[in-house]
Order: C-alpha cells, then sequence, then structure tokens
C-alpha cells in the first residue's frame, strides 16, 4: 500500500529549494492551498518561478510569498487585486508571463498529460503572438525583457482556413493545492469552486503536495467521485475543515421587503 500522508506542512514542503518552478492552485482566493503557501514562506524559499491563474492579494494567497519577494517570476492570466504585485512589475522587481486564461488551463493540463505543445486559435493576431509583450521592465519603467514572437501554422478547420498559435505546455519542479477530500493513496476531492486550477496544477508538478480539509480511508471515496487520482499526488497533509477561507470582495444584493410582507 502506498501511503502518501505527510505529518505536517512543513515537512511536506522541507525539500522546496530556492529557485524551485511550482504550479499552484486556486482562482483568485478560492481553493488556495494556504497552510503550505504559509509554510514555505515560513521556512524561507525563495527565487520561486510560480505558475497560477492569479497571485492572491496584499496579504494572502501567494501574496504573502510576494510581499516578502520570493517570487521571481509569475506566469498568470490575471494580475489584479494586488497592488505590491503593480509595484514590483513595474519597477522591474518582478518577471511576468501574461498568459490568456483558457490558454494557461490547457498548458497546465497538457504539461500533465506528457504533451509537449499544441495550437490554439487563442491570442492569434495579437501580442500573444506576435511578441512584444513587456515581461519584465527596467527601474527606469523601460522594457528589459519581451515576450517572444511565437509560431503561427494555418490549419483546414471546419471547413475553412485559419490560424492557430503554438503554445508550449508547463511543467514545474513541484505543485501545490488544496482538496476539499483526499484519501492516504492521493485521490482527490474538490469542493465547487476549489475545483479551479487545483486539478491542473497538481497534473503539472512532477511532485504535487496537496493539502486536503479531510483525509479518509483508501475506498472511502467512490471511485465515480474521484475528480483527480493518485497517480498525480505525491503527499498529501490533513490541514482540516476549520481553515480559514477568504474571498477577494464580498458582494450583496439589498433584501426586499417582500419577505416581510408575506410575498414568495
Amino acid at each position: 500500500m502506498i501511503d502518501k500522508q505527510i505529518a505536517s506542512a512543513a515537512q511536506a514542503v522541507a525539500d522546496i529549494p530556492d529557485g524551485a518552478s511550482l504550479a499552484v492552485g486556486g482562482f483568485g482566493l478560492s481553493g488556495n492551498p494556504m497552510t503550505l503557501i504559509e509554510a514555505l514562506h515560513a521556512q524561507g524559499t525563495t527565487e520561486l518561478s510560480v505558475v497560477s491563474n492569479n497571485c492572491g492579494v496584499d496579504d494572502w494567497g501567494l501574496g504573502i510569498l510576494l510581499g516578502s519577494q520570493r517570487i521571481r517570476k509569475m506566469t498568470s492570466s490575471y494580475v489584479g487585486e494586488n497592488k505590491e504585485f503593480e509595484r514590483q512589475f513595474l519597477e522591474g522587481d518582478l518577471e511576468l508571463e501574461l498568459t490568456p486564461q483558457g490558454t494557461l488551463a490547457e498548458k497546465l493540463r497538457a504539461g500533465g498529460s506528457g504533451i509537449a505543445a499544441f495550437f490554439t486559435q487563442t491570442g492569434v493576431g495579437t501580442q500573444v503572438a506576435e511578441g512584444g509583450l513587456p515581461r519584465r521592465h527596467n527601474p527606469d519603467g523601460s522594457v528589459a525583457v519581451a515576450s517572444p514572437v511565437k509560431e503561427v501554422r494555418s490549419f483546414d478547420f471546419h471547413g475553412e482556413q485559419r490560424d492557430f498559435v503554438l503554445e508550449e505546455s508547463i511543467t514545474t519542479d513541484f505543485a501545490l493545492v488544496h482538496a476539499f477530500k483526499g484519501d492516504r493513496h492521493g485521490n482527490l476531492v474538490f469542493n465547487k469552486a476549489a475545483r479551479n486550477f487545483n486539478p491542473l496544477a497538481a497534473m503539472a508538478g512532477r511532485v504535487c503536495i496537496a493539502q486536503v480539509e479531510q483525509l479518509v480511508e483508501p475506498g472511502e471515496i467512490d471511485a465515480d467521485s474521484i475528480h483527480l487520482p493518485g497517480v498525480f499526488v505525491h503527499r498529501v497533509v490533513e490541514v482540516g475543515g476549520d481553515i480559514e477561507k477568504r474571498i477577494e470582495r464580498r458582494t450583496v444584493r439589498p433584501s426586499t421587503d417582500s419577505a416581510t410582507q408575506g410575498g414568495n
């Protein structure tokens, strides 16, 4: 029997070295593997190259690593909500590879599936394909590193010739993900919106570390209910269900008086 349970988050991330590449699950602040991120922050790992949909906010998610200047490069599709991210990028302290969201998801999935590259229509006719997007600035604001030109090829698609841009897949040294439930073999179940980039990030990491709210015995999760099989997961840490879960912006609709007036 393969028991992948690790006693603590600190032990689970202890061998992540300076300069490592990470695929990290989450969308906004939903499904962020916070316990693992905090453990990585506590051990002082730096010069990280991180692939994640976004970089959290100033004091939560990947933002806590960014705020301590532990991240050298971000590969993301959304970079809002984080003033420190903006400052570091514009002042030349952070490299950014901005990637369309669907393309980023497919790059991670492809990497985990053993596919080296793929063609997509997304980005054709833009700087995504033609190059020139700033990746790193000089301190004076000029562009130090720009995105390269990518191969574009025409294919017969649905009876017409269309252009497609070649995108390389992503694999990373490690992956950090959050799941609602897992067993000691690494089979994972994600809850609602937390099933966002977490399965894809897990697939892309050569070593995947999963924090789970509930840890159960092998066989207790129905096979048809497993969202990610344990073949992609190498370490599992139970963090409990009472961990803090934040949202970026709480929006509520004003209540109506219909309920108090007997309306349905």
